[in-house]
């Protein structure tokens, strides 16, 4: 598949879409002086080449009483494991990232809860998952960065 090129006024439409995915179609026609069927084609080519792949909203956990956030490291039995485990950790709602790691953990979670409580409960429920042989636990003091559009933004700048 040919690498798809983006000009000048994709990168714009990308920028206003980064800043709010909400963006009317005709909001973004008006300042870049183009027509409103002009942006959706553009926008629909760059979905159709997988460089938009949908939009997202952004909540706010505080306001919705899960502000407690801890990251959980896993070590399994056996790596031949990892699969199954994920699978279930999969299942477990509050828990919102995993990554498969290097290093010191097999897998590296990422858990939103209510309270220590709460957090507690689920990871009680991920050290229960057949194959994990223990956990551990850092409690996050507060999310001082969580800002996916500057990556998005410097990316864009780079491949400009």
């Amino acid at each position: 598949m040919a690498k798809f090129k983006l000009d000048d006024t994709d990168h714009q439409i990308l920028d206003m879409l980064i800043e709010n995915t909400r963006t009317a179609f005709t909001d973004i026609a008006k300042k870049l002086q183009i027509s409103a069927g002009t942006v959706h084609v553009r926008v629909k080519k760059m979905e159709e080449a997988g460089i938009i792949t949908g939009s997202s909203l952004r909540l706010d956990y505080k306001k919705l009483g899960y502000s407690f956030i801890a990251y959980v490291g896993i070590f399994l039995n056996k790596t031949s494991q990892t699969q199954f485990v994920l699978e279930r950790i999969n299942e477990i709602p509050y828990v919102t990232v995993a990554h498969v790691t290097t290093g010191k953990f097999n897998i590296f979670c990422k858990i939103r809860a209510k309270n220590t409580s709460h957090a507690k409960d689920i990871i009680y429920e991920i050290d229960d998952i057949e194959g994990v042989t223990r956990t551990e636990t850092m409690i996050s003091l507060e999310e001082s960065i969580n800002d996916k559009k500057r990556l998005m933004h410097s990316i864009f700048k780079e491949i400009h």
